[in-house]
């Protein structure tokens, strides 16, 4: 029988082949469709490393305890807080550039109040009520995550006073059982006062670009965003926790 010749698909068909190969190796290596965190990232404790930097930054070890829905909850809650808004150009958040951030105790992080502003200005827009809108989009997000992750919080921190409390009731408490305990403790208090940090610094932040926003391009757009700030400063000012103390008023190292 004979063989038949293995037919060639003609130069045509080279480009789009070539652009299937490339979409694929992209897909391979992207973090996430359209900005989505990439699924090797998504589980139940993707957020239980703010607790161990939290406490590793101020040269504490982390608890070894399992975290219970509540202390699950509020990391989860917590990390859109701690990560800087828009501080990637657009392009690269289609890759899902998922890390885990510093905590701000560590010494060699040094804030810029400035990045946002100039992200915002210099990232390509349609029009300039495009940036304005855009801004009060941003504000009026951390508005609206401020109160559940408060509660959450809340919840968690009356938990760990009674656990507190429970401690020298604890029969054969072994060392390390009370060291886990107490170090468990202090994450969830760190992770209370970063994200109480992090949102003096949005608040810094945004007044800075709206500053710069008015000056290039003026727009009656400016008293929303300037009132959508002062809300969450206000917010920010008189966070509804006892026990962990707010951030606001210390110094913060800047640049700019």
């Amino acid at each position: 029988m004979p063989v038949l010749p293995i037919r060639i698909a003609g130069s045509r068909s080279f480009p789009a082949l070539m652009i299937a190969l490339v979409c694929a190796a992209l897909g391979g290596c992207s973090g996430g469709d359209f900005g989505r965190t990439r699924a090797d990232f998504r589980n139940d404790d993707m957020h239980r490393w703010l607790g161990a930097e939290a406490t590793g930054s101020i040269g504490m070890k982390a608890s070894q305890f399992q975290l219970t829905e509540g202390e699950r909850q509020m990391r989860d809650l917590a990390y859109p807080f701690i990560e800087p808004p828009h501080t990637r150009p657009a392009w690269k958040s289609v890759f899902g550039d998922y890390q885990p951030l510093p905590a701000p105790w560590r010494q060699r992080i040094v804030f810029d109040r400035t990045a946002y502003g100039r992200s915002l200005i210099d990232e390509p827009h349609r029009s300039w009520a495009s940036r304005y809108s855009l801004m009060i989009d941003d504000v009026r997000d951390d508005i609206t995550r401020f109160e559940p992750f408060f509660a959450c919080a809340a919840r968690v921190i009356e938990l760990d006073r009674r656990r507190a409390a429970s401690l020298d009731k604890v029969s054969d408490l072994s060392p390390r059982e009370r060291a886990d305990a107490i170090a468990r403790m202090e994450e969830n208090t760190l992770i209370v006062q970063w994200v109480q940090q992090s949102l003096e610094r949005r608040i810094s932040a945004y007044r800075w670009a709206l500053e710069r926003l008015v000056i290039q391009a003026p727009d009656g757009m400016a008293a929303d965003v300037d009132r959508q700030i002062g809300e969450l400063a206000r917010l920010t000012a008189n966070p509804p926790i006892i026990g962990a103390p707010p951030v606001i008023g210390e110094a913060v190292v800047t640049k700019g």
